[in-house]
């Protein structure tokens, strides 16, 4: 499998919100905290398994809620999927967002 260079890799930035906190543009400017990151690759696995919801583009901005986090460590867990590649990548952003009782925004590039 061709690797591709670590300067190619394109990255989906994720900072935890207050479910009602309005969405600023520059994140940290505005303090949010950052939980982590996604690449393309693993960001698109998630939604063809059905773990991260079709709507959602890798390129635009887009929130989860701490309800839409529930629900999505909900499914993670019924399924036994955290041992998943992918999965890995995701469970300390939606823990780090749930230890905060918070959701996340996530700043496409």
């Amino acid at each position: 499998m061709k690797k591709t260079p670590l300067h190619k890799i394109k990255m989906l930035d994720f900072y935890i919100i207050k479910d009602g906190q309005v969405q600023p543009e520059d994140p940290e400017q505005a303090g949010l905290e950052s939980a982590g990151a996604l690449d393309d690759r693993t960001f698109n696995n998630l939604k063809n398994k059905g773990i991260l919801d079709k709507q959602y583009a890798f390129y635009s901005d887009f929130r989860l809620d701490t309800g839409s986090i529930q629900q999505i460590l909900q499914y993670i867990f019924r399924n036994h999927l955290q041992a998943d590649h992918d999965v890995i990548k995701l469970l300390p952003l939606l823990e780090t967002a749930e230890q905060n009782r918070n959701g996340l925004v996530s700043y496409g590039h």
